[in-house]
């Protein structure tokens, strides 16, 4: 690929905390209104596990920039059949992120559109899937230009609300909401750490898209690092601030907790302006995760891991069937998570992308152990514990299904390994 059509480390950077600052924040409020402000404790966790996993990748990919993200140094260092697996948990991480994003970019358009709400809300989706699934088209370039654009676009409401939203935080409120299921907090926080752990999941994105990043041995680790720090410290001024301004319940009905904060704070016709900003922080996070989705998926077939087809490019460099791929099982995704409010569906993607991204995290934790690089053996020991940690805290529906998926690959390696050693 020519240099110019490359990611610097400020676009690598926007990359990283817009593939995180979208979303995760704008509809988390909605889903985690019934843990409560005692979710702030989950916050810090979420965020020290965060930067020691960033850590670790930035080191990976300054000593060894391999496309693919963690899932390829599962396959390097562990072994084919492990590295397969991970590539697997990697790529439907990212597919049910797609989806996660698309609803809450969905959730948001209704709250501007007169009119679109109940089932127009999962065809909303659909359709601003597809959208992003285009604009990938054009090239990696653009649409780091595009997610970095964005970015600013999604500080706005976030940087209000974490600001102005002072001005009217309500230490009652905040206090009457900090528990509101009245269980203890190391009985809460377990169940709620997986859901948090979504906003900080894209921590990999530039180790993912090495091979769209100039200088990725210098680059990646620089972004990596920065992107996270950001996005950590913009996840708990607002998250702080949102519990002290609207009561649990409402939260937990709204498709645009922040548009609905805006109101209360602002005056109502503060709250589609936020919402507005709110979309388009959205969108450039979905077009962000297509464009990863695509390179994972790549990344695999190089490998054999996946039909020769999904390794092939078009002008611009874009995997095409990789882009056509996300938006066919997104589609089928929105359609099977329907659910009667759109953060309980937010919640069931949300947990199940998660999972996958944390089996994925802690195989690479694993291969960076039997790599042997002595500097990275407590990063790998912290980040694999922490990984272990928040998967133990998941919900039993949510582990069964992601065993099955498990199963359901290791199944399907020897037909993956003979059709691997034909093509080689």
């Amino acid at each position: 690929m020519h240099g110019k059509r490359k990611l610097g480390v400020v676009l690598a950077t926007g990359l990283v905390a817009g593939n995180m600052i979208g979303s995760g924040i704008f509809l988390l409020p909605a889903t985690l209104a019934s843990v409560g402000g005692v979710a702030l404790i989950g916050w810090l966790f979420a965020a020290f596990g965060a930067l020691v996993l960033a850590l670790l990748f930035g080191r990976l990919a300054d000593r060894h920039p391999l496309a693919g993200g963690p899932a390829s140094y599962v396959f390097a260092d562990v072994g084919p059949f492990a590295g397969f697996q991970a590539t697997i948990c990697y790529w439907a991480a990212c597919l049910i992120g797609n989806v996660a994003i698309a609803t809450a970019a969905a959730g948001y358009l209704g709250a501007l559109v007169p009119g679109l709400t109940g089932a127009a809300i999962p065809l909303a989706a659909i359709a601003l899937l597809w959208l992003l699934a285009l604009a990938n088209f054009v090239s990696p370039r653009f649409v780091g230009q595009l997610d970095g654009l964005l970015l600013i676009a999604g500080l706005v409401p976030l940087l209000l609300i974490a600001t102005a939203g002072w001005l009217a935080f309500d230490v009652d409120l905040f206090r009457d909401s900090w528990n509101p299921g009245g269980a203890s907090v190391a009985a809460t926080i377990p169940s709620a750490l997986v859901l948090v752990f979504w906003a900080f999941t894209g921590l990999e994105s530039a180790c993912v898209a090495a091979a769209v990043v100039d200088d990725p041995r210098r680059n990646v680790p620089i972004a990596t690092l920065a992107g996270v720090a950001f996005a950590a410290l913009v996840y708990i001024s607002a998250s702080t601030v949102m519990t002290g301004l609207v009561p649990a319940d409402q939260l937990a009905a709204s498709s645009a907790p922040f548009a609905l904060a805006a109101a209360r704070t602002l005056g109502e016709s503060a709250g589609p302006v936020i919402a507005a900003f709110a979309l388009l922080k959205a969108l450039g996070t979905l077009a962000g995760w297509v464009l990863l989705t695509a390179q994972v998926s790549q990344a695999a077939a190089e490998r054999g891991l996946l039909p020769a087809a999904f390794a092939r490019v078009r002008s611009g460099d874009t995997p095409a069937l990789g882009l056509v791929a996300a938006g066919v099982i997104g589609t089928l995704a929105i359609a099977l998570t329907v659910s009667p409010t759109l953060g309980e569906q937010f919640g069931i993607l949300i947990e199940a992308s998660t999972l996958f991204a944390l089996l994925t995290y802690a195989g690479a934790c694993v291969g960076a152990l039997l790599r042997g690089e002595r500097s990275d053996v407590a990063l790998a020991v912290i980040g694999g514990a922490f990984c272990v940690v928040v998967i133990a805290g998941s919900s039993r529906s949510a582990l069964a299904a992601t065993a099955v998926a498990i199963v359901a690959a290791a199944l399907a390696w020897p037909l993956v390994r003979a059709r691997a050693t034909r093509s080689s």
